[in-house]
């Protein structure tokens, strides 16, 4: 994106590249500096434009992609039996039973581009075997938050390619880390290595050309994908690196090192990507690199989306954040035994509850290998345009009361619209951004006279005042509702009927939630993402939550639900806001982690 200057408002530049074809990184920031001297022209007139450009362009971020498609027909999980194979489910699309699209996923751990934490392959300490450790217990609801991004290091091993016979690995020695810091300098913590072999760019397609990706590999049909070797990960760990990734499909090389090379990475506390791509984009240094995944209870590994933020300040600034562990982690953890999806207004109207699904014993680590089956909108989730919007040309049935609603919100707001956005169509910048935290706390306790169910509303006026105290709200901020609901009411069963289900039955007072007309103002300043603490940013009453998510989706804008600890975000401090859902194609939700660094 453009910087701010002299009242010029920032631009999106990630909205231009996702047009622009994947290419190196210095094709992109050609392409992006030829569009500032254009736009500079215009402004201050050609004589000027040359030297406005370069000053511009070292201000530029742009955001890249690194995460695979996640979608039925992509070699997207491990073929080998008995790992399940993902599905979605639109359980419920916008029409007479539901004016929401509403899916259900079937999701495992080893999905796409993936997050490995210790206890993959460090035992738990009470077993007492060889490779038992504390670090067993490093589950990716534990991972600290500045762990997951630093800077990327991009070791190029391109030339191993397809080096190997069927069915090996090319092995990446400490040689090509060491030859990597000859040409830039030694690798510390705060690194991110990343070993760039464009493996998944090539073999990564819709099956059965997919096959290639991994069974194919496992077959002994084709060569292995390249990996590190036992001895480098111990001379990395000698570097002080604690978070890697791969373009491969797995950190272990085949046919039998995959264990001995996870171990020997593991077992000094590191974490890693797996299955990243289009890492071609990225300079050998100086990028800040970040993985985010949904923060199951008790996982050893977890589907996640990994992305890097390329070019002016902002990478050095996140990049001596996370050194300095100044990260706050803003997702609950997700567990069978929380309620972290809706139970709906009367019988039958619930969402998919979440499940953990045990399929396959390790008995070295005496743990279950397993997937869950959730709802899309389960814990930390995006909500896209296509949630409340139909797709283009489609004149959805709905139920009269809804069909009511509409005629009175288009009377009043506008044309609803249409949207076919789903989660992985949504810019990753919309959803990363300067935190604006507004204390919403001061409504909780206000709709006393008010016959139940209901929410404090969260009104222009309301937003108007933190900007008269704290500073206008601007193109690019993320807006955070810090209402406090989920910090005092998410408990375990069967303590759990204060999030959800006594305010909706009318027991006891709804979470605050902005009304349309808040909405309607946020986009006059210029904000694509809108967050809360609460729940949803619907509140209890039906009507009124109708109209909040017609407003956001016709003024093309997301939201970001089921946040906690928004109150340790520092108010003293420039914070900087990072969430990013599961690359999940055609999906009207999307689980994800979000975190704050400052």
């Amino acid at each position: 994106m453009f910087a701010a200057h002299k009242g010029i408002e920032c631009l999106t530049m990630v909205s231009l590249c996702r047009w622009l074809p994947l290419g190196n990184y210095e094709s992109i920031r050609s392409f992006l500096t030829l569009i500032l001297a254009l736009w500079l022209s215009v402004v201050d007139g050609i004589g000027s434009a040359t030297a406005q450009s370069e000053k511009a362009e070292s201000e530029i971020s742009v955001f890249v992609d690194h995460s695979l498609l996640v979608a039925p027909e992509y070699p997207c999980t491990w073929p080998s039996a008995p790992f399940p194979r993902f599905q979605i489910t639109h359980q419920r699309v916008i029409g007479p039973e539901s004016a929401y699209n509403i899916d259900v996923l079937l999701i495992d751990g080893n999905t796409g581009t993936q997050l490995d934490v210790p206890p993959h392959s460090v035992a738990r300490p009470e077993l007492r075997r060889p490779k038992s450790g504390e670090l067993g217990l490093a589950y990716t609801d534990k991972i600290e938050p500045w762990q997951f991004g630093g800077e990327a290091c991009v070791v190029d091993v391109r030339e191993l390619l397809d080096q190997e016979s069927k069915g090996i690995s090319p092995l990446v020695k400490r040689e090509l880390v060491e030859r990597f810091e000859t040409k830039n300098r030694q690798l510390r913590f705060g690194d991110v290595v990343l070993f760039r072999s464009d493996y998944s760019d090539k073999y990564y397609l819709p099956l059965p050309d997919g096959n290639r990706f991994i069974a194919d590999a496992l077959d002994r049909k084709a060569p292995g994908f390249p990996d590190p070797d036992p001895d480098c990960m111990e001379f990395l760990a000698t570097r002080g690196v604690m978070t890697l990734g791969t373009d491969s499909a797995s950190m272990g090389p085949l046919p039998d090192l995959a264990e001995p090379t996870h171990y020997a990475g593991l077992k000094h506390g590191m974490i890693w990507t797996e299955s990243a791509t289009n890492l071609g984009t990225l300079p050998p240094m100086g990028a800040f690199y970040c993985m985010l995944g949904p923060k199951h209870q008790g996982s050893p590994y977890s589907e996640g989306r990994a992305f890097s933020i390329v070019g002016g300040p902002l990478p050095g600034r996140l990049i001596d954040s996370v050194k300095n562990k100044r990260a706050i982690d803003l997702s609950p953890t997700l567990a069978p035994n929380l309620p972290l999806t809706s139970p709906g207004i009367g019988t039958g109207a619930h969402r998919q509850v979440y499940l953990k699904v045990d399929f396959l014993y390790s008995d070295y680590l005496d743990m279950w290998h397993h997937t869950h089956l959730m709802d899309s909108m389960t814990g930390t989730h995006l909500v896209p345009p296509s949630y409340a919007l139909p797709p283009e040309g489609s004149k959805p049935a709905y139920a009269p009361e809804v069909r009511g609603w509409l005629q009175q919100y288009e009377q009043k707001y506008g044309l609803r619209g249409a949207s076919s956005m789903t989660t992985e169509q949504v810019p990753l910048d919309w959803t990363c951004g300067r935190a604006r935290v507004i204390d919403v706390r001061s409504l909780v306790g206000s709709t006393e006279k008010k016959p139940l169910p209901v929410s404090p509303e969260i009104t222009p006026t309301l937003i108007q005042e933190f900007e008269r105290k704290h500073g206008a709200l601007r193109l690019g901020d993320i807006v955070l509702f810090h209402t406090g609901h989920l910090d005092r009411q998410l408990r375990p069963q069967p303590n759990d009927s204060g999030v959800w289900t006594e305010p909706l039955q009318g027991k006891s007072e709804g979470w605050p939630a902005p009304g349309p007309e808040a909405i309607v103002y946020l986009k006059s300043k210029g904000i694509r993402c809108v967050a809360t603490d609460a729940p949803d940013l619907g509140g209890v009453d039906p009507k009124r939550a109708q109209m909040t998510y017609w407003a956001l989706g016709s003024r093309e804008m997301v939201g970001v639900e089921f946040l906690h600890h928004l109150g340790k975000i520092p108010t003293d401090k420039e914070s900087y806001f990072l969430f990013a859902a599961v690359k999940i194609r055609d999906c009207h939700g999307g689980p994800g982690r979000a975190i704050v660094l400052y």
